[in-house]
């Protein structure tokens, strides 16, 4: 894990103006959220390893399940899921495989960062900051 220093740490949003402006640049809110806290992540690559820019979230009025939440961002940072390669003794592979895959807990939860996905995550962080701060 690489946390990234940035200026919307410690900002408060309604979390729907969030899933406005970053939904339609590839930010997707991650799937083990609860009704307290989440996080948006941008798949940066997946060859070998996956590689994302986090951005985690904590309800500060209301909870996750609930139209109108208000969410505080916290620090972004970027981390490396390495998963088992290869196909399995069955044979099967593609997208078939990559459904079963994505239940599969990582060999290495946290992969070593490469010095050139460190650079995009600190260009992405600049480009969240001009778009959620005026």
């Amino acid at each position: 894990m690489v946390p990234l220093e940035s200026k919307i740490e410690q900002t408060i949003y309604p979390l729907y103006v969030l899933e406005d402006l970053l939904k339609p640049e590839g930010f997707v809110i991650g799937s083990n959220w609860d009704y307290e806290k989440g996080h948006f992540d941008y798949k940066i690559d997946d060859k070998d390893v996956y590689y994302y820019l986090r951005i985690p979230f904590y309800a500060v009025a209301g909870s996750l399940d609930y139209p109108g939440v208000t969410v505080r961002v916290e620090k972004p940072f970027l981390l490396a899921h390495e998963y088992q390669k290869g196909y399995d003794e069955t044979g099967i592979g593609g997208a078939v495989r990559g459904a079963f895959d994505q239940f599969q807990s990582p060999v290495n939860p946290d992969a070593e960062m490469p010095s050139e996905y460190i650079e995009i995550g600190k260009d992405l962080i600049q480009k969240v900051e001009r778009l959620l701060i005026p």
